[in-house]
């Protein structure tokens, strides 16, 4: 899912940005402020991060002009913390409220919630890792702007890998929910589709992602 980031802190634009994208996100950072009302729509993200001491306008100007054209989510982050500065920004329309500075791993809690709350099914049914988007109802992965389809095995590999990221899958585990398909899962079938689907997402940029473990398995 893409973030925007609208911030005039050139230091926590970047810390942002970086942390963002280390868990998946594809970011864009808005900093012409004259016309960053028009550059948040036209980006069409997912969500935007909003802070509240911006030059030429104000933060709450920006979430109320936002939300006169869109329904994207608006995460507030300020500095400022009194409850009628809360009050302000939920009266205008944004969905969160941060106080700075925040602890970069609850930010990123709230982000889920909130994307959660919003697209509901549809976030179910997107998975993300190192930049790697996978969109199961469409059965399409997405990298840098470059897309491939996977045939019904290659996602079921896939889905079952990015779903437990950071963790070894082994070869028993992967044959045992192939299982369910109309094609024969053997060992050799196996590496076959291995293989072919490390070679898509080669095709499109994503190098060294699914990583095999040499008799344990496989991960990303």
């Amino acid at each position: 899912m893409r973030i925007a980031i609208i911030e005039d802190d050139e230091k926590m634009r970047h810390e942002l940005s970086v942390f963002l994208q280390k868990y998946g996100y594809e970011v864009c950072t808005l900093e012409n402020f004259e016309i960053v009302i028009e550059e948040a729509l036209n980006k069409n993200p997912d969500l935007i991060l909003l802070d509240i001491n911006l030059p030429l306008f104000d933060g709450y100007y920006v979430c109320r002009e936002i939300r006169k054209h869109s329904s994207v989510p608006i995460i507030i982050l300020t500095s400022r913390n009194t409850e009628m500065d809360e009050l302000m920004g939920m009266n205008l329309g944004a969905d969160d409220f941060v106080s700075k500075p925040y602890n970069m791993q609850i930010l990123l809690a709230r982000i889920e919630s909130v994307l959660k709350r919003t697209y509901k099914a549809d976030f179910a049914q997107k998975l993300s890792h190192n930049g790697v988007s996978f969109d199961l109802s469409k059965g399409i992965v997405e990298f840098s702007g470059k897309y491939i389809e996977l045939t019904k095995n290659e996602m079921k590999i896939l889905h079952l890998l990015m779903k437990n990221s950071g963790k070894i899958i082994s070869r028993d585990e992967i044959m045992n929910a192939l299982w369910q398909s109309d094609e024969f899962i053997d060992d050799n079938t196996l590496t076959v589709n291995i293989n072919r689907l490390r070679k898509k997402l080669e095709g499109i940029g994503v190098y060294d992602f699914l990583i095999t473990k040499r008799g344990q398995g496989y991960m990303v």
